[in-house]
This record gives C-alpha cells, sequence and structure tokens, in this order.
C-alpha cells in the first residue's frame, strides 16, 4: 500500500544524457510461458522420434531450414520468418537469472519491468514507464496496449496483475487491455443506450467516488492519476481513431493472413494501433499454466502447433509495417521469459524443482518428445526496425548441452536498456519515489547493447 500512499514522483537526474531516439513505437510479441530456443529460433543436434531414444541425445526436436540471411538457420516451422530476417536482428544468448524457483509468474514479473520481487514499491512495466516519460503519440489512443492476457478466469491471474500495472507511475500510465482482438472494438464504444451526457454523468460521480473510497489509502496524486485514466478513456470513446480497433474493417485478404489464432489476431491489432499513434504494444500467446509455450509434456506437439500461430502473423506484422513505411521508426522485439531444456531444470547446479510431467531417460511415448524443462542459461530474442541492425546474428549459445550463451550473454536489464535507448531514454533514468530514486532498468545500471544497431 506504500506505493499507492506515496505522492507524485518527481523524475531525477540522470548521469546519462537521453539518446535521440531510433523509435517512435514498440511492439513486444510476448511468447509467454518459456519458448525452447533450441526448437525455434537456436537449432541444435536434431533426432526425430522413435522409441528406444536416449532424452540425452535429443537437443532440437525439430530439424534446422535455411533463413535468407545465410549464415542463420531457424527450425521448420517457422518458414514466413526465415523470409525476414534480413529485416532485423536474431540474439541467441538472451540469459536470464534463477531467482531460487524457476517460476513463470516471478519470472515475467522480472522481465517485464526489470526488478525482481517482491518490491517495497510496485514496479512499473515497461510500456508504462514509456508511456509515462514520451507520452502518448496520439492523445486519443492509450500509450500503453495490452492485447491478448487475461486477468480473469486463468491460473496465476493475480501474480499476472503484478506486472500488468504502472505500479508507482500512477493508473493513467497502465495498460488498456484487450483479451480478445477480435472484440477489441466493444471496448472503446460508449456502453449501450448512454448518450455523451450521461457518460459525463458517470465521470463526475466517479472522481467523487474515487475521493470518498480511496480517501486514507491512497495519495492526491494517485487519485488524480485514477480520474485522468478515466478522462483517457472518455476522450477514446469519442474520437474517431477508435475505428483503428475494430478488425472487421481490415480487407478480407489480409485479415485471412493473421487470422491463426487470438495471437495472429493481436499483431495485426497491433500494426492498425501502430498506424493510428500508440506508443507501446505488447501482444501476447497468453500464459496460462501448462498451455501453449507452456510445455511440460507433449512439447514437441505443442511446439509445432505454437508456431503455426505465430510464424506467418509475425513475418507480416513485419512486412506490413516496411510496405506503411513504419518499420524504420516502430521497434519490434519478440522474446519469452525463459527457454528450455531436455535434461536441465535451470542451469547445471540449480536447485529447483523439476517440474515436467514426462520425465523419461529412454523415450517410450510421444508425450516424452520435446523440451519439458525451464532453462535460463540462453535464451533467443529477435528484434526488428527502430534502428536495429538488418541481417544480423548477435551472440552464441553452446552446441552441447548445457547450450549455455558462450558469447555475448544479454542480461535483461541489458536488453531493456536497449530498448529505452531505441525510444530515446537513458537506461539510469529514475524519479524520485519515498525520497529514493527508482531507475527504469535496475540500480540504473543497465547497459545498451550498442553492436545490435544499425
Amino acid at each position: 500500500m506504500a506505493a499507492l500512499a506515496c505522492g507524485a514522483p518527481r523524475l531525477a537526474s540522470a548521469t546519462v544524457s537521453s539518446p535521440a531516439a531510433t523509435a517512435d513505437t514498440c511492439i513486444l510479441l510476448w511468447m509467454g510461458g518459456g519458448m525452447a530456443a533450441p526448437d525455434t529460433f537456436d537449432p541444435k543436434h536434431y533426432e526425430p522420434f522413435r522409441k528406444g531414444l536416449a532424452a540425452k541425445d535429443i537437443i532440437s526436436t525439430f530439424p534446422a531450414i535455411d533463413t535468407v540471411v545465410d549464415e542463420i538457420k531457424l527450425t521448420q516451422g517457422l518458414e514466413n520468418i526465415a523470409q525476414v530476417l534480413d529485416r532485423g536482428t536474431l540474439i541467441r544468448s538472451h540469459i536470464q537469472a534463477d531467482l531460487g524457483n524457476i517460476l513463470h509468474s516471478r519470472h515475467q514479473y522480472h522481465w517485464h519491468t526489470g526488478y525482481v520481487p517482491p518490491q517495497t514499491v510496485a514496479a512499473p512495466h515497461i510500456g508504462a514507464w514509456m508511456a509515462k516519460l514520451l507520452g502518448p503519440r496520439n492523445p486519443a489512443i492509450p500509450a500503453f496496449i495490452d492485447i491478448g492476457q487475461r486477468l480473469e478466469g486463468v491460473g496465476e491471474k493475480e501474480e499476472l496483475k503484478a506486472f500488468h500495472t504502472a505500479g508507482f507511475l500512477g493508473t493513467e500510465f497502465g495498460p488498456f487491455v484487450l483479451p480478445y482482438p477480435d472484440q477489441a472494438i466493444e471496448s472503446v464504444r460508449p456502453p449501450k443506450g448512454m448518450t455523451p451526457t450521461r457518460f459525463k454523468k458517470r465521470h463526475q460521480k466517479y472522481r467523487e467516488l474515487v475521493n470518498q473510497t480511496h480517501k486514507d489509502l491512497v495519495s492526491d496524486y494517485q487519485k488524480e492519476s485514477m480520474v485522468r485514466s478515466m478522462e483517457n478513456a472518455y476522450r477514446l470513446l469519442s474520437s474517431p481513431e477508435r475505428t483503428a480497433f475494430d478488425l472487421t474493417l481490415e480487407p478480407k485478404d489480409s485479415y485471412d493472413i493473421y487470422n491463426t489464432s487470438r495471437f495472429g489476431q493481436g499483431c495485426l491489432l497491433a500494426r492498425r494501433l501502430t498506424e493510428a499513434g500508440a506508443r507501446f504494444i505488447e501482444v501476447t500467446t497468453e500464459y496460462v499454466p501448462f498451455v501453449s509455450w507452456d510445455t511440460h509434456e507433449n512439447g514437441h506437439t505443442t511446439v509445432a502447433k505454437m508456431k503455426k500461430d505465430i510464424d506467418q502473423p509475425v513475418a507480416q506484422l513485419i512486412l506490413d509495417l516496411e510496405e506503411r513505411g513504419l518499420l524504420d521508426r516502430t521497434l519490434v522485439v519478440l522474446a519469452s521469459e525463459f527457454s528450455r531444456d531436455m535434461m536441465i531444470e535451470g542451469v547445471p547446479g540449480s536447485t529447483a524443482r523439476d517440474q515436467s510431467r514426462a520425465k523419461a531417460d529412454i523415450l517410450t511415448e510421444m508425450k516424452q518428445y520435446g523440451l519439458h524443462r525451464h532453462f535460463t542459461g540462453g535464451s533467443s530474442v529477435l528484434m526488428f526496425g527502430g534502428g536495429i541492425g538488418k541481417g544480423k546474428l548477435y551472440g552464441k549459445t553452446a552446441d552441447q548441452r548445457p547450450c549455455l550463451a558462450i558469447e555475448n550473454p544479454v542480461s535483461i536489464s541489458d536488453l531493456h536498456a536497449t530498448i529505452f535507448r531505441a525510444m530515446g531514454i537513458a537506461p539510469d533514468t529514475a524519479l524520485d519515489v519515498e525520497q529514493r530514486p527508482f531507475y527504469v532498468t535496475e540500480d540504473g545500471k543497465g547497459q545498451p547493447v550498442q553492436d545490435l544497431f544499425a
């Protein structure tokens, strides 16, 4: 509650001057649940399934495929993304902390905020930092939009809510949450039968309710931030730009390319919202325990499906942004909270509890075939546009198990610093909260990876 009771956070001086921005918008494509790098963007030794196969002999469960960049190979099922890699950079050496227990919610909180939970104040999501420090590109469009993640009716919902927030920055900088992209237009229409006059009266009542209900619990700053978030909603509901949220207005040929899943629809919505002036957009495959990328059994079969969901929409998003002249100023990042391995939980020596539900030294059935254990020693990140280099490969993991990052490791702090640098934000930018500085990267120590830029 201390975070809500504190006063207005004030900008503290940064020792590093704000860099010239190379991007105006950031799109985060979030592979929630732990995307296995050896089965997606970092192919290793491949062994097809057969009964009697030793698990220790398997690193990738998909064969490698060529890409448009000679030195880069991906895995089967990512043929469309393979054809746009000349527009971006593939990082193969992203590393995550073990955190004692390897829990999705803790690692996702760490990745999205840059801070390990718990914190004495509510750490803001990186999208909220951009909304606060950069403001909206279009006053009618929410600066921070989250697409595809339900925050009700799913496992670990409270943990998910913990980082889907602006924290101490205030409600107005939090995410505009759209769990179902095809229903997004319903979120920007006034309630049925409600006139503008009636809506304005509701807004006035909301202001009174905030002041009464939260009288002794939150600061005046936080109360005013809640009210301003309502004013922003009113502005959007009465704006012609709200048509950007309506996927039925997209030409059928274009819609069909994206319509692989809710994630695919989310990529289409992200493109439309980028055109309309959003500042930060997250599109997620959605984290639900033991679903999608959270493959504790049936890993190969599940990942094959996930590739069908993401391959075409991700590639088309890049092509569409490029065609519209938006890619150069739009930073697109594809990432996950950690990778996966067949044999190792965490990294060698980790005491983390093994959560695999398909444990086997020798494979006897298909559900055992796939990467079932959390692995924090080396994962992959894709970056496009926004000043990032084209057709580049950065970092390397070992070819043999354990597949640890062995060249140019990139921590979460340094990856965030790179993202913020592209958006024109110094990595040691801080706000004074409760009379101490709180930085956009942990303790302000994140360093942009300059080699990633063109």
